[in-house]
């Protein structure tokens, strides 16, 4: 099973290029470039300088390594700066988290979707040799072997690892049976924690102090398989993310690529996620069978629209995975009867670029296309390069993207002095939001705060702790992924910008006469909250807002 992968569909090659032993000579001579870097010398240039014989250009991979071998042996002192300038693809922590992708194991959908791949050896929608999903079945679906090879991976290429944000993909995964999606998190959590534990209880309170915290836990699902009672067990696992296939905004559609439920039960189930305190990820498909581009912009906009204007979606994140015809699916029998048609390259780049200067400052556009790997595509757009694509295009057409992916300071400096906080405002569904944000003076972000404040005709949860209850569903704070209590002059992380965030929101919901404030807090970041004036509930972190409350109460 192991061999059935080919490295040259798999795009995502770190793992491979981490597992490589390092020969003495290549050691040697990545130390003898790492001594020119530290004087100055760029990089890549240098790299191109001392090829080794029978071997050539020398990898990154062996920098850091090299790096770490001459920190050990007290060769050279711990330089982060050093560190960053070597490391492999350091945009994948720029986010201020390490994020760790794992898949579940091969199980029914309750779907019919025309547009899904099916192939036994995974679960729904996944093919075996896209990047992510071919660590996963190279691993047999193991959850434990999934993180704890991630994290090995990101060490040896010079990334941190203390704070994991777990991304479990799979399918619906609120359709699996609840013991396997228990066993599942309590395994991933035991890689991080380095110790096996007794049950999923004992695996939180040690990753609470573990090298390895996870500070964000997300899982992907249906929106017809989201009730109350499912959402109290996700939070009993210790989920905060939920990313929902909404797909398409317009029944026709839905009904015609045979979706499973409607724009409606969509609604419902993205309120039902923010009432709880989940942030939300929306997946949405262009292109589907009896789509056109007119159609798909029309479409989009209601993303966007509040309760004023109808629907009151408002994603906190965004998937667009335009259709991609494949040829193990029912959408492919519409194309060879001549009913479906997918959109070229061009037409793609001018649909998303159109659409991407509409997306409001409260969203962030995770993907613009799924990494599928050409050769399964029959026709239509096979670039999965298509985001800048659409950055050259949305240039030449003078319009800006203003999501947060696109304002993220990456790994800009950050004077705290001269940070504006700004307050966005906006009304889904069943909800005022506050989108409080730290941004420069070139308009980027800092760091954020999302506080949700229920109205009366938000829907029930059942869980008596978020009565009367302003909600805390996000806070995050940009920057390369800095360990917990390090601290690097410039860095966003460990300015304090986060406790700032949080007054600002108690002086709000104690303004809209909300008793208290309940925050999603994940498994690594309970402690934080702790030390910030909230105290455990079941399920949330809850801090009261008044001391005549806390009488009442005690």
């Amino acid at each position: 099973m192991k061999d059935f992968i080919d490295r040259t569909h798999v795009k995502d090659v770190d793992e491979w290029e981490a597992s490589i032993k390092i020969s003495p000579e290549v050691l040697s001579t990545a130390k003898k470039i790492l001594l020119k870097v530290m004087k100055g010398a760029d990089v890549f240039e240098t790299i191109r300088k001392y090829p080794v014989p029978k071997h050539g250009n020398i990898s990154k991979h062996a920098l850091v390594t090299a790096y770490k071998d001459m920190v050990r042996n007290g060769e050279i002192t711990e330089d982060p700066k050093l560190l960053s300038r070597i490391r492999m693809k350091p945009m994948r922590t720029l986010s201020g988290v390490t994020t760790v992708t794992v898949l579940t194991g091969p199980y029914p959908c309750p779907g019919n979707c025309i547009f899904c791949p099916t192939d036994i050896r995974m679960p729904k929608s996944y093919l075996p040799d896209e990047p992510g999903a071919a660590r996963a079945f190279q691993n047999h679906f193991d959850p434990y072997e999934q993180v704890l090879s991630r994290i090995k991976t990101y060490e040896a290429v010079g990334h941190p690892t203390d704070k994991i944000e777990l991304l479990i993909l799979g399918g619906s995964w609120t359709s699996y049976p609840q013991t396997y999606q228990t066993w599942f998190v309590q395994r991933c959590l035991d890689a991080m924690n380095g110790c096996e534990s007794e049950n999923i209880q004992s695996a939180q309170i040690i990753n609470e102090t573990a090298a390895h915290r996870n500070v964000g836990l997300v899982v992907e699902t249906r929106p017809d398989l989201i009730t109350p009672e499912i959402l109290r067990f996700l939070r009993f696992l210790g989920v905060t993310k939920i990313q929902l296939g909404i797909q398409s905004l317009n029944d026709i559609i839905l009904l015609a690529n045979r979706r499973g439920h409607t724009v409606s039960e969509a609604l419902t189930a993205t309120a039902l996620c923010r009432a709880a305190g989940f942030k939300i990820v929306l997946h949405w498909m262009p292109n589907l069978l009896n789509a056109t581009p007119e159609s798909d912009r029309e479409d989009f906009k209601k993303f966007w629209n509040d309760t004023a204007d109808g629907f009151g979606f408002c994603p906190d994140e965004l998937k667009i995975y335009p259709t991609q015809l494949l040829i193990n699916t029912d959408l492919y029998k519409e194309w060879e009867n001549g009913r479906y048609q997918p959109y070229d390259t061009e037409t793609l780049i001018q649909l998303i670029a159109d659409i991407k200067a509409t997306i409001q400052p409260y969203c962030r556009i995770n993907r613009v296309i799924r990494d599928i790997p050409s050769h399964h595509i029959v026709e239509g757009n096979t670039r999965s390069s298509l985001r800048m694509d659409i950055q050259k295009r949305m240039k030449q057409l003078g319009t800006k993207c203003q999501c947060i992916r696109c304002r993220e300071i990456k790994g800009q400096s950050v004077n705290p002095e001269k940070l504006e906080l700004i307050d966005f405002q906006y009304n889904p569904a069943n909800s005022h939001e506050h989108f409080l944000q730290f941004v420069t003076d070139q308009d980027k972000i800092a760091g954020y705060l999302r506080l949700s404040l229920p109205t009366a005709d938000a829907p029930q949860t059942g869980i008596e702790e978020l009565e009367n209850a302003a909600l805390i569903r996000e806070i995050h704070i940009y920057g390369q992924s800095l360990a917990v209590g390090s601290e690097q002059t410039g860095a966003a992380q460990h300015m304090g910008l986060g406790t700032r965030l949080i007054e600002s929101a108690c002086e709000i919901a104690r303004q809209e006469g909300f008793q208290k404030l309940a925050v999603i807090a994940a498994i690594g970041t309970r402690r934080y909250y702790q030390s910030r004036g909230f105290t455990r509930g079941e399920y949330y972190m809850i801090r009261i807002l008044n001391e005549s409350d806390v009488d009442q109460k005690g």
